[in-house]
């Protein structure tokens, strides 16, 4: 019981909620219902367990994080095409390029459905805030009083 105290009095950061994928408002609730990679698809919240935020802000909100998660896949392209570079330094075989990128795009799609609409969220809707009334964060409550 000392430990749910605790925690309950810890400011909890922007980058753990972000990477916990907690709500942008309260950082307590879940975003997802399930974990990134598994056997089921990732199932999205549609309010926030803890402050009832409603996470869709209106109807295809979330078509904005296809061009997140598309930034995404082109740093990720990139990244693996210099990193095969660097190892084999093979200029002449596109095959190679290719038999190391598309695995890559495929196997972090998951990553990049997860945090493209998590960055959506946290950095680009505008007027949605951390809110420490919400958390539950007394501290921050008796700081702000």
């Amino acid at each position: 019981m000392k430990a749910s105290t605790e925690n309950n009095n810890r400011k909890t950061s922007q980058f753990y909620a972000l990477v916990h994928s907690k709500c942008p408002r309260c950082r307590r609730g879940d975003v997802f219902q399930n974990s990134m990679y598994g056997f089921k698809s990732q199932k999205m919240n549609d309010n926030c367990p803890h402050c009832n935020l409603k996470f869709e802000r209106e109807p295809g909100y979330f078509y904005v994080a296809m061009f997140v998660s598309y930034g995404f896949n082109v740093l990720q392209m990139i990244l693996a095409g210099l990193v095969t570079y660097l190892i084999t330094g093979n200029t002449t075989n596109p095959w190679l390029y290719m038999a190391v990128i598309f695995p890559a795009v495929v196997i972090l799609s998951p990553f990049n459905y997860r945090y493209s609409r998590l960055i959506l969220l946290y950095y680009l809707t505008p007027g949605l805030n951390y809110v420490p009334e919400m958390s539950g964060d007394r501290k921050l409550i008796e700081k702000r009083r």
